[in-house]
């Protein structure tokens, strides 16, 4: 379920010296992404009048390309520019660019905005007259578009390093950047599509792609599709939340081992009061199961870290969430466990870890052998081989409580039916947002687990 490659500033620029190696002229590469880009422009916007902006490097020579193709299609375009052109390619597309160059100071609105000041590898913000200037002639446009990236954004951490306005399309050239699906950047603009330029990208980082599922066979039985054990704690609810959604996700049946003996839930989801640390132990010495979750409701008491270390103990593939990631050092994880920290519990886990989400995603899975789900608006799924998912652009309704308990009975169940931790991961975190779209708007986190057919059987 590999999905669109994700390449750093740095490996972006050695995937075009790759292509500049193999006998194509820089200029050519230039042609190349704006002619992608303007046809992109074109589908969406026609014969709307357009200004492209264009600054000194690569991106404005792009702008400038940009302009001319447009141009040549019959769209009324206006050119206007920051400052002199700097670099040799940027140049020889402002040279072909016959038409008039305004000042960007001065020029007036368009209907249509087109942003090409700077894309990939800006490491400084705009000065604040530009800034305000973007922000003012944008804000006066019906449609506006980012090429690569909007000016003002890092590329490889998705940090704004200055004030950017929001666009209606962002134009991804060649392949993906981390700004492109990690906040805040990733909330500057309502659509994203990548315009293929002809380089090849590793594809270790990737977009989380739509999973492909598969039904169970005609022979399959319960402990096929895969037993899963739930370990609840002094918060029932929350085990009972994830032993539902657990139960909804594929997997063939559910146990919940409770601390008290009340029932209630799904009649399929078998209840066990499993009361002290060792009831937990003789619960789980059972070889038919396939995968432990516990940590949703279990609590923080020494109670709570008993029965943690006996679910730990047992032997079985494990997915830690919530108050197990809190209780459990580091050093303390099984190799080959799922864990799903978010940004609080990720930090007491790890620490304060240098770079991007990406980057302490992969350091953190590398360090405890596990993947690591590092949830939020932007969540990233981490191997410890080094591969990663970034999925973005989730339902903000997942903001409310109980969600995560639903995701961890959905990882869960996934990795009971596939027993890869990382596809199990990818495609929980791919069905969790596709139950909110679903669900829509002012849910509830019980209300997920109903919307987990639908998602599932639209993967089939």
């Amino acid at each position: 379920m590999t999905g669109t490659p994700i390449l750093t500033a740095a490996q972006m620029r050695a995937a075009e010296q790759a292509v500049f190696a193999s006998g194509v002229p820089d200029y050519a590469l230039m042609e190349r992404a704006g002619a992608a880009a303007a046809a992109i422009i074109w589908r969406a916007g026609g014969l709307r009048d357009t200004l492209l902006l264009c600054g000194p490097g690569n991106n404005g020579g792009d702008g400038y390309v940009i302009a001319r193709l447009l141009r040549e299609r019959g769209v009324p375009v206006r050119v206007a520019a920051l400052s002199e052109s700097r670099t040799p390619s940027s140049q020889r597309a402002r040279a072909a660019w016959d038409g008039p160059i305004e000042d960007m100071a001065k020029a007036a609105p368009a209907s249509q905005l087109v942003d090409a000041m700077f894309g990939t590898g800006l490491s400084r913000g705009l000065d604040g007259a530009a800034v305000a200037r973007l922000a003012e002639l944008t804000k006066a446009a019906s449609h506006s578009h980012a090429i690569d990236l909007p000016s003002g954004v890092e590329t490889d951490s998705g940090a704004l390093l200055s004030a950017v306005p929001h666009f209606g399309l962002c134009i991804a050239l060649g392949a993906l950047k981390p700004a492109h699906l990690l906040y805040p950047a990733a909330g500057c603009f309502d659509r994203l599509i990548t315009a293929p330029i002809g380089i090849a990208a590793p594809d270790q980082v990737h977009r989380l792609a739509p999973p492909r599922l598969m039904a169970p066979g005609a022979d399959t039985h319960k402990y096929i599709r895969g037993l899963v054990a739930v370990v609840g704690g002094s918060m029932p609810g929350a085990a009972r939340l994830a032993a539902r959604s657990a139960a909804m996700s594929g997997a063939g049946m559910i146990r919940l081992f409770a601390m008290d003996g009340a029932v209630t839930g799904p009649d399929a989801i078998i209840h066990q009061q499993a009361q002290t640390a060792a009831d937990v132990a003789k619960a789980l010495d059972d070889e038919r199961i396939a995968v432990v979750l516990v940590g949703p409701g279990l609590g923080r008491d020494a109670v709570a870290r008993d029965r943690l270390a006996a679910a730990v103990g047992a032997g079985h593939r494990l997915v830690l969430d919530a108050d197990a990631l809190t209780l459990l050092a580091v050093d303390a994880i099984p190799r080959g466990a799922i864990l799903t920290p978010h940004e609080g519990e990720f930090r007491r886990l790890f620490g304060d870890l240098p770079g991007s989400k990406i980057d302490r995603a992969r350091a953190a899975a590398a360090q405890c052998g596990a993947v690591v789900i590092y949830k939020g608006a932007d969540s990233v799924i981490a191997a410890p081989d080094g591969r990663v998912a970034v999925a973005a652009g989730a339902s903000s309704w997942l903001s409310t409580a109980g969600t995560g308990d639903v995701l961890a009975g959905l990882v869960a169940g996934r990795l009971a039916v596939t027993g890869d931790p990382f596809r199990a991961a990818s495609e929980a975190v791919w069905l969790h947002g596709d139950a909110a779209r679903r669900a829509g708007a002012a849910f509830l986190a019980d209300d997920l687990p109903d919307a987990l057919p639908a998602a599932i059987a639209a993967r089939l």
